[in-house]
């Protein structure tokens, strides 16, 4: 077994890459007048998420890690660490991506992990940056479980979803257009990725894949970006605060205030956590189901 295996923290290697990439990007808007926009608060607060989100990994990281080697030392598996091994891992880490981003934006519990991402309303390199604190919390890690059980060791996992988030980061920009047919046929790309953080009526829930945009073609969540349309960008609701705290766990608040609501049965009390966002006994909120299909009918 290969129980020793280590690879590199890509994602730490990668920081001053993202940060050249951001000035770069922002040196190219105010010389051009494309692209894009910034605006200070707004990328200082995706700053401090970036910084909060590597401060929960140290903190919580443990706890996925535990739980992963638990599933290796039960599972008789050992695919080995060959590199066609490595890019199948890839390949399957990505397919598990999709899902669990699928699920973030199906269920609530999950959302508010997620929620923060798309809480911005610019679309900058920054946004990338603008990760969760709380992932740990909504227990996604066990998605991971098959591939592990499967024989691939905890390490290349982790290690291909390093290299998946940092295929990530260069999609969140305005200031690359369409790419080469092919390219968009397949992977993702900043037009596919756009869509996914637009909070228009026919954009949302669109386009969860990470770096291969087939999944989202084969799973029936595609949504090609509309030049007609330019994405509006943050939530369908959105919260007005620069504030990091706010950012970080206001879905969360807003699940337990849901939750304590008088009058509610059990069933009901659970849904405000699991059903989709928008989801309310009452019918008051709108999920986002609801508000394409009331978009689609006003034509």
């Amino acid at each position: 077994m290969t129980d020793a295996l280590t690879y590199p923290d890509v994602v730490s290697f990668a920081v001053p890459f993202f940060i050249a990439a951001i000035f770069a990007e922002l040196f190219w808007i105010r010389m051009t007048g494309r692209g894009g926009r910034y605006e200070t608060r707004d990328t200082v607060t995706s700053l401090i998420m970036g910084a909060g989100n590597v401060a929960a990994g140290i903190a919580l990281g443990f706890v996925a890690w535990g739980f992963f080697m638990v599933l290796w030392n039960l599972t008789p598996l050992d695919l080995g660490a060959s590199i066609p091994i490595v890019v199948l891992c890839f390949v399957l880490d990505d397919l598990r991506y999709y899902w669990v981003h699928r699920f973030g934006h199906r269920i609530r519990w999950v959302w508010a992990s997620h929620v923060n991402h798309h809480s911005s309303q610019h679309y900058n390199l920054s946004t990338a940056l603008r990760q969760t604190w709380t992932y740990t919390f909504t227990f996604m890690m066990v998605v991971r479980a098959p591939l592990i059980l499967l024989g691939f060791h905890p390490a290349m996992v982790l290690f291909c979803g390093g290299l998946n988030l940092i295929y990530q980061f260069w999609i969140h920009t305005e200031a690359i257009g369409k790419m080469p047919k092919w390219f968009e046929a397949v992977m993702n790309t900043p037009s596919h990725h756009r869509v996914h953080h637009g909070r228009n009526p026919r954009y949302l829930d669109a386009n969860y894949a990470g770096v291969f945009i087939v999944w989202d073609k084969m799973f029936g969540s595609f949504v090609p970006e509309d030049p007609q349309e330019k994405p509006d960008y943050g939530l369908v609701h959105n919260i007005g605060t620069f504030n990091p705290i706010r950012v970080a766990f206001h879905e969360w608040v807003g699940i337990w205030r849901d939750i304590r609501q008088p009058g509610l049965s059990l069933k009901q009390r659970l849904l405000y956590a699991v059903a989709p966002p928008g989801w309310s006994h009452d019918g008051s909120r709108e999920t986002s189901d609801q508000i394409k299909t009331r978009a689609t009918k006003r034509g």
